[in-house]
């Protein structure tokens, strides 16, 4: 654990998982517009990393009313040692019970599981880890449950899905005295606000972004970093659904368990909150508090811009698969065949997925792009935004997108995917009148190029239907998304839970 700054009197703690103030963008900004924006209240951070080395230094200026900050990393490339074989426990049956119950997605989690004295007390860190009773329950339900599988695949799968649980009951132990706990996403930090909820009775309210189970399912199911030991080719279709099917279950319930212990649950927008209800939040706990951004500040980018439509299509976003890059590349490849001089800009960190990034890069050089598409890195948006003549987001899933927004201040329209709540943002749909507002861009399907350039295209060629796009955003987000509005619809509910 690193201590940056502690308090015990904290009115608010937030409770994230690879998220401010060490990653820019996205929920990181959302936290950090909270904070900043109500400067009376008194907030803390507890922040969740998975390996130590994937992060860097703060990426925020932090706020004086920030006045608590811990970093804690789930994960180590390095195995914990140890001088003698932990002692014999009776509390393996609860350990069953708890594999059990993540394993068949049925009924409540164990409540003895609830309680930070069982993984303190009753069953330590080092017992799960290497005693005797841990491999030997380990064996017995390999045999059970998977014995075709290599055995060291499924050894090192329960130990990681397991480990950070212990991890996080030490955080509950310790943690600094607040008010209330808020989390925006289930997942590890969900879990440790329930945990810390169950155990101190703190009220707890939730925030999903994107939906974290639906995300983590995708990772899952596409990803590549899960290790096995034995080579690719031989292996079984089964034994990778298998290995991360364990990881998907894993997601789900302790996603089902955050639900069941929030108090609140809010979404951005309705189809995430319908998403909710769907993996298990009870209805009556749901709640739609869309993002708002601060429109008055960003005028002044809307009155830098210069006549006419810049030959700019700028996406602001991570280079990761998740907002899949890759295809926007593409697309730029049959605009340039129409529109020379076009550029792309991608505004946003590179060092989150490396060999993503360079992959990107290798594309871009394939298709003969060195003219025409450009990694920014960070940039302050509202310098790119004047020069920007569309914004775009190709992302495979999303929450609501403050870019979008952002973008609207400044007068940008934008073309995107149809994930998160970007069809929303781009055709209105809160009440009539924002639906009569008009469409500030167009909605593609996900991975298509060929439709994303044909937008494009449409767009920067027909300054009639770029103007009409443009005052559709500008109407749209100085209407219903100020951050006036968020900030006090938070403020509201922070006063009535504490």
């Amino acid at each position: 654990m690193a201590l940056i700054r502690k308090s015990d009197d904290i009115d608010i703690l937030f409770l994230g998982e690879g998220t401010y103030p060490y990653i820019q963008g996205g929920v990181s900004s959302w936290i950090h517009q909270i904070i900043s924006g109500m400067p009376d209240l008194k907030f803390g951070i507890i922040f969740l990393g998975s390996l130590e080395s994937e992060y860097g230094d703060v990426k925020y200026d932090l706020p004086e009313n920030l006045v608590h900050l811990e970093t804690h990393y789930l994960f180590t490339n390095e195995e914990n040692t140890f001088t003698k074989r932990p002692k014999h426990t009776d509390g393996y049956k609860s350990i069953d019970a708890l594999y059990n119950w993540f394993r068949s997605g049925e009924g409540a989690m164990p409540d003895v599981m609830k309680d930070i004295d069982f993984y303190t007390k009753k069953i330590t860190h080092d017992q799960f880890l290497h005693s005797k009773q841990s491999w030997d329950f380990i064996t017995q339900k390999y045999t059970e449950n998977c014995p075709n599988l290599p055995f060291i695949d499924y050894f090192w799968t329960v130990k990681n899905i397991h480990r950070p649980i212990w991890i996080l009951a030490d955080i509950v132990q310790n943690m600094p005295k607040c008010k209330l706990l808020h989390s925006p996403s289930t997942g590890y930090a969900g879990f440790l606000a329930s945990l810390a909820s169950y155990n101190t009775n703190t009220p707890f309210i939730l925030t999903e972004h994107g939906i974290y189970t639906r995300e983590r399912k995708i990772d899952m199911l596409t990803a590549d970093w899960i290790s096995y030991q034995k080579p690719t080719l031989l292996k079984q279709v089964e034994e990778f659904n298998y290995i991360k099917g364990m990881w998907v279950r894993f997601f789900e319930q302790i996603g089902l368990f955050t639900y069941k212990k929030a108090d609140h649950i809010f979404s951005l927008f309705a189809g995430a909150r319908e998403i909710q209800v769907n993996f298990g939040a009870k209805r009556a706990k749901t709640r739609v508090i869309p993002n708002g951004v601060d429109v008055d500040g960003l005028k002044q980018a809307y009155l830098a811009r210069k006549e006419g439509i810049p030959k700019v299509i700028t996406l602001i976003g991570r280079v990761v698969s998740i907002k899949d890059i890759k295809t926007f590349i593409r697309a730029i490849r049959i605009v340039a065949n129409e529109i020379e001089d076009i550029q792309a800009w991608v505004v946003g960190p590179l060092d989150e997925d490396e060999l993503y990034a360079d992959e990107c890069r290798y594309m871009v050089k394939t298709l003969k792009l060195e003219k025409n598409f450009f990694f920014k890195g960070f940039q302050n948006i509202k310098d790119i935004l004047p020069q920007t003549g569309l914004l775009t987001l190709t992302s495979v899933s999303e929450g609501m997108p403050l870019t979008i927004l952002e973008g609207y201040g400044a007068g940008v329209p934008c073309v995107a995917t149809d994930v998160g709540s970007c069809r929303d943002l781009i055709y209105g749909s809160l009440n009539d009148e924002d639906i009569a507002l008009g469409k500030a861009g167009e909605i593609t399907s996900i991975a298509n190029p060929s439709a994303l350039a044909e937008s494009y295209i449409k767009f920067l060629t027909n300054e009639v239907l770029w103007k009409q796009a443009q005052k559709s955003a500008l109407d749209r987000v100085r209407r219903f998304y100020r951050q006036d509005i968020f900030l006090q619809t938070y403020r509201d509910i922070y006063n009535e839970v504490m």
